[in-house]
């Protein structure tokens, strides 16, 4: 009968055991199932910020064309004379 009650609890402790390992993996797969997740969408928007900065490069190429431009047409403007007029430019007598 004394080995009877000594397998009892050794039974139990290696069912209870085996349940917690069994919960212990559910929890890990479900972490796991979440990461997955995660990546998933990180990997989503990296995508759009690459075509984010993409974009952004035109638009800088586009501005600094228009910087560009504008130095072009002000700086034609300070290189004139402070005392000519406007109708110097366009080869006619002075009024």
């Amino acid at each position: 009968m004394n080995t009877n009650t000594n397998n009892n609890p050794r039974q139990s402790m290696a069912t209870s055991g085996s349940a917690v390992k069994a919960r212990q993996l559910t929890h890990l797969h479900a972490q796991l199932a979440q990461l997955s997740a995660n990546l998933a969408d990180t990997e989503n928007l990296l995508r759009m910020t690459s075509v984010q900065a993409e974009c952004m490069r035109g638009l800088g190429s586009w501005h600094g064309g228009l910087f560009m431009a504008a130095s072009k047409v002000l700086g034609e403007e300070s290189v004139k004379e402070p005392g000519s007029q406007v109708g110097d430019d366009e080869g006619g007598a002075p009024r």
